[in-house]
């Protein structure tokens, strides 16, 4: 790939995901550049000016549609609300387009998409970063490898204390910004677990606004049934004063538990970039521990490695290999949690349509 000039991307959006996530990825990867932002905010242009001063300033999507030869690549980083209308436009204008998670509001619109993608023969793919988190690298080879025998429950926490309502739409009430916890934390947990367990058979769910003025959930529990008879229980939500195990996974020879987020997220925003010495890693004294109560010994964390999204993507584009994430993974995963909003309404379990 060296003697091949790199793959010019298009970012819109640069709000925490496009400038945590994926502005910095995008430029550590080998391959890739960064050559256009689209934002209009004057304090995030003029923070794209400092961490990326190569890159075009662009105030208006439409410039990006109108000049697509300029362009490799698009990444959806805007707004929930906005994923299916902006990715609509990169595939009319040819664009291969990455869509941050969630990929839409409704299964329904990541379906059409979808289905849009595929009759123009335009790649798309979604940005399921927590694929590459260190401790589900270290979950899957443990279950994979049978350490723990058969699995009988998954348990798994985005969990955070934030009592004080944050501005902004991921805490608004409309539908159509899909905020809310279920959609924000939620299309990790229930991507993870697929990714480890396989299909879902049945869903159960108790979704809640539990701060004074909360417009969307902020507290939820999930809890799906897999074809394959491993019980998978979710919990996410913004009032956990004592955060519980990350992940915790219980076999019947033995278990394997986890405490704390990855390091990855957290070293983005301090300024941090893959391939510096010790990226992803995780210290000793966080291994999750392995074994059953009074012989349990700790499992050094594999390293993180969300850099692994944006190589694929690029391998894909360049050699036609497999995008990094089936964009059809990203609709079973909304029609899981639009699944969940009703069980939640309903007080119900409900089957998964086959």
């Amino acid at each position: 790939m060296a003697d091949r000039k790199p793959l010019r991307v298009g970012l819109l959006g640069y709000g925490a995901a496009g400038r945590v996530f994926h502005a910095p990825l995008i430029a550590a990867t080998p391959g890739l550049r960064l050559h256009a932002v689209v934002t209009r905010d004057p304090q995030r242009r003029e923070q794209v000016r400092h961490d990326h001063p190569n890159a075009r300033l662009v105030d208006d999507p439409d410039l990006l549609w109108r000049q697509a030869d300029a362009l490799d690549l698009v990444v959806v980083a805007t707004p929930n609300r906005l994923h299916v209308p902006m990715a609509r436009a990169a595939v009319a204008a040819g664009l291969p387009v990455v869509v941050d998670k969630p990929l839409a509001a409704t299964a329904a619109e990541a379906r059409e998409l979808l289905a849009e993608a595929r009759r123009r023969g335009v790649p798309l793919t979604v940005f399921q970063n927590r694929r590459w988190d260190g401790d589900f690298l270290t979950a899957r080879r443990l279950v994979t490898g049978g350490a723990l025998g058969a699995v009988i429950r998954f348990e798994s926490r985005f969990e955070r204390w934030r009592p004080a309502i944050k501005p902004g739409w991921r805490e608004s009430g409309t539908a159509d910004e899909a905020g809310g916890v279920l959609y924000d934390l939620g299309a990790h947990l229930i991507d993870q677990a697929v990714q480890l367990f396989g299909p879902v058979r049945s869903v159960y769910a108790e979704v809640d606004r539990r701060r004074p003025g909360a417009q969307v959930d902020d507290d939820a529990f999930v809890a799906l049934t897999h074809t394959g008879g491993v019980r998978s229980h979710l919990w996410m939500g913004a009032l956990a004063a004592q955060l519980g195990p990350r992940l915790r996974i219980l076999g019947d020879r033995a278990a394997y538990t986890t405490w704390g987020l990855d390091v990855q997220e957290a070293a983005l925003r301090d300024g941090g970039r893959p391939g510096t010495a010790g990226w992803g890693a995780v210290p000793p004294e966080r291994y999750g521990r392995l074994g059953v109560d009074g012989a349990l010994r700790p499992v050094p964390t594999e390293p993180g490695r969300y850099q692994s999204f944006y190589a694929e993507v690029a391998a894909s584009l360049r050699d036609g290999t497999p995008m990094p994430v089936d964009p059809r993974d990203a609709v079973d995963t909304v029609e899981l949690i639009e699944l969940a909003h009703r069980s939640a309404t309903d007080g119900a379990v409900l089957s998964v349509p086959s």
